[in-house]
Protein backbone atom coordinates (compact mmCIF):
# COMPACT_ATOMS: atom_id res chain seq x y z
CA UNK A 1 0.00 0.00 0.00
CA UNK A 2 3.06 2.44 0.68
CA UNK A 3 4.06 1.72 -2.64
CA UNK A 4 0.97 2.63 -4.33
CA UNK A 5 0.31 5.74 -2.19
CA UNK A 6 4.01 6.94 -3.35
CA UNK A 7 3.30 6.30 -6.68
CA UNK A 8 0.05 7.81 -6.93
CA UNK A 9 1.71 11.20 -4.73
CA UNK A 10 3.84 11.57 -7.70
CA UNK A 11 1.57 11.12 -10.38
CA UNK A 12 -1.06 13.97 -8.96
CA UNK A 13 1.72 16.11 -7.86
CA UNK A 14 3.85 15.37 -11.52
CA UNK A 15 -0.23 16.51 -12.82
CA UNK A 16 -0.02 20.08 -11.20
CA UNK A 17 3.58 20.92 -11.80
CA UNK A 18 2.90 19.71 -15.72
CA UNK A 19 -0.36 22.19 -15.35
CA UNK A 20 1.50 25.00 -13.47
CA UNK A 21 4.50 25.06 -16.32
CA UNK A 22 1.76 25.92 -18.84
CA UNK A 23 -0.29 28.23 -16.27
CA UNK A 24 3.02 30.06 -16.80
CA UNK A 25 2.30 33.73 -16.25
CA UNK A 26 -1.05 33.30 -16.56
CA UNK A 27 -1.94 34.06 -13.19
CA UNK A 28 -0.56 37.43 -13.24
CA UNK A 29 -0.90 37.81 -17.37
CA UNK A 30 -2.79 41.09 -18.62
CA UNK A 31 -5.18 38.51 -20.36
CA UNK A 32 -6.61 36.69 -16.76
CA UNK A 33 -6.24 40.24 -15.19
CA UNK A 34 -8.62 41.80 -17.59
CA UNK A 35 -11.36 39.27 -17.10
CA UNK A 36 -14.34 39.62 -15.54
CA UNK A 37 -13.85 37.10 -12.65
CA UNK A 38 -17.24 36.24 -10.51
CA UNK A 39 -17.33 37.76 -7.18
CA UNK A 40 -16.68 34.57 -5.19
CA UNK A 41 -13.06 34.14 -6.71
CA UNK A 42 -10.67 32.99 -3.46
CA UNK A 43 -7.75 35.03 -3.29
CA UNK A 44 -4.68 33.24 -5.23
CA UNK A 45 -2.67 31.85 -2.34
CA UNK A 46 -5.80 29.23 -1.99
CA UNK A 47 -5.39 27.42 -5.24
CA UNK A 48 -1.93 26.73 -4.56
CA UNK A 49 -3.31 25.40 -0.58
CA UNK A 50 -6.44 23.69 -1.81
CA UNK A 51 -4.77 21.86 -4.53
CA UNK A 52 -1.49 20.23 -2.34
CA UNK A 53 -4.39 18.88 0.25
CA UNK A 54 -6.61 17.71 -2.85
CA UNK A 55 -3.87 15.73 -3.89
CA UNK A 56 -2.65 14.86 -1.18
CA UNK A 57 -6.29 12.97 -0.15
CA UNK A 58 -6.79 11.92 -3.76
CA UNK A 59 -3.70 9.98 -3.17
CA UNK A 60 -5.22 8.18 -0.02
CA UNK A 61 -8.19 7.68 -1.81
CA UNK A 62 -5.92 6.12 -5.05
CA UNK A 63 -3.94 3.96 -3.38
CA UNK A 64 -6.96 2.42 -1.49
CA UNK A 65 -8.97 1.98 -4.17
CA UNK A 66 -6.56 0.25 -6.17
CA UNK A 67 -6.03 -2.01 -3.21
CA UNK A 68 -9.67 -2.20 -2.49
CA UNK A 69 -11.45 -2.92 -5.76
CA UNK A 70 -12.30 -5.67 -7.68
CA UNK A 71 -10.82 -4.36 -11.20
CA UNK A 72 -8.05 -2.28 -10.61
CA UNK A 73 -7.06 -1.68 -14.24
CA UNK A 74 -10.05 -0.49 -14.98
CA UNK A 75 -9.92 2.33 -12.20
CA UNK A 76 -6.20 3.45 -13.50
CA UNK A 77 -7.41 3.60 -16.66
CA UNK A 78 -10.32 6.10 -15.21
CA UNK A 79 -7.43 7.42 -13.43
CA UNK A 80 -5.54 8.14 -16.69
CA UNK A 81 -8.80 10.26 -18.47
CA UNK A 82 -8.41 12.38 -14.96
CA UNK A 83 -5.03 12.79 -15.17
CA UNK A 84 -5.13 14.05 -18.46
CA UNK A 85 -8.32 16.35 -18.33
CA UNK A 86 -6.37 17.82 -15.11
CA UNK A 87 -3.23 18.62 -17.01
CA UNK A 88 -4.73 19.79 -20.54
CA UNK A 89 -6.78 22.24 -18.44
CA UNK A 90 -4.30 25.14 -17.48
CA UNK A 91 -2.36 25.14 -21.24
CA UNK A 92 -6.10 25.26 -22.64
CA UNK A 93 -7.26 28.04 -20.25
CA UNK A 94 -4.41 30.04 -19.29
CA UNK A 95 -1.95 28.98 -22.16
CA UNK A 96 -4.61 29.49 -25.05
CA UNK A 97 -6.66 31.79 -23.16
CA UNK A 98 -9.76 29.14 -24.34
CA UNK A 99 -12.43 29.64 -21.45
CA UNK A 100 -15.06 27.66 -23.49
CA UNK A 101 -12.99 24.84 -24.33
CA UNK A 102 -11.50 25.29 -20.76
CA UNK A 103 -15.41 24.97 -19.63
CA UNK A 104 -15.58 21.61 -21.39
CA UNK A 105 -12.53 20.31 -20.09
CA UNK A 106 -13.52 20.81 -16.17
CA UNK A 107 -17.01 20.26 -16.81
CA UNK A 108 -15.87 16.90 -17.82
CA UNK A 109 -13.02 16.49 -15.52
CA UNK A 110 -15.95 17.06 -12.71
CA UNK A 111 -18.30 14.87 -13.99
CA UNK A 112 -15.26 11.80 -13.93
CA UNK A 113 -14.61 12.62 -10.68
CA UNK A 114 -18.09 12.15 -9.54
CA UNK A 115 -17.96 9.28 -11.44
CA UNK A 116 -15.36 7.50 -9.77
CA UNK A 117 -16.91 8.46 -6.12
CA UNK A 118 -20.23 7.00 -7.74
CA UNK A 119 -18.75 3.87 -8.92
CA UNK A 120 -16.56 2.73 -6.41
CA UNK A 121 -18.54 3.87 -3.26
CA UNK A 122 -19.40 -0.18 -2.61
CA UNK A 123 -15.68 -0.92 -2.73
CA UNK A 124 -14.31 2.04 -0.78
CA UNK A 125 -17.23 2.84 2.12
CA UNK A 126 -16.01 5.86 4.07
CA UNK A 127 -12.81 6.31 2.36
CA UNK A 128 -14.84 7.81 -0.68
CA UNK A 129 -14.84 10.65 1.31
CA UNK A 130 -11.31 11.28 0.78
CA UNK A 131 -12.59 12.46 -2.81
CA UNK A 132 -14.72 14.31 -1.74
CA UNK A 133 -12.15 17.76 -1.56
CA UNK A 134 -11.47 17.40 -5.17
CA UNK A 135 -15.30 16.70 -6.58
CA UNK A 136 -15.98 20.19 -4.43
CA UNK A 137 -12.86 21.86 -5.39
CA UNK A 138 -13.75 21.17 -8.74
CA UNK A 139 -17.22 22.58 -8.71
CA UNK A 140 -16.26 25.93 -7.17
CA UNK A 141 -13.32 26.19 -10.23
CA UNK A 142 -16.11 24.98 -12.98
CA UNK A 143 -18.41 27.69 -12.04
CA UNK A 144 -15.25 30.26 -11.71
CA UNK A 145 -14.32 29.23 -15.61
CA UNK A 146 -18.30 29.51 -16.79
CA UNK A 147 -18.52 32.64 -14.99
CA UNK A 148 -15.39 33.95 -17.18
CA UNK A 149 -16.86 32.41 -20.45
CA UNK A 150 -19.97 33.98 -19.32
CA UNK A 151 -18.92 37.10 -18.58
CA UNK A 152 -16.22 37.92 -20.56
Amino acid sequence: MLMKFFLFLILNFAALAIGGLFTGSGVSSDWYNNLNKAPWTPPGWVFGFAWTLIMILFTFYMANAVTLTKNPKALVFIFAIQWILNVIWNPVFFYFNNAFLGLVVISALTILIAFIFIRYWPDLKMKSFFILPYFLWLIIATSLNAYIFLKN
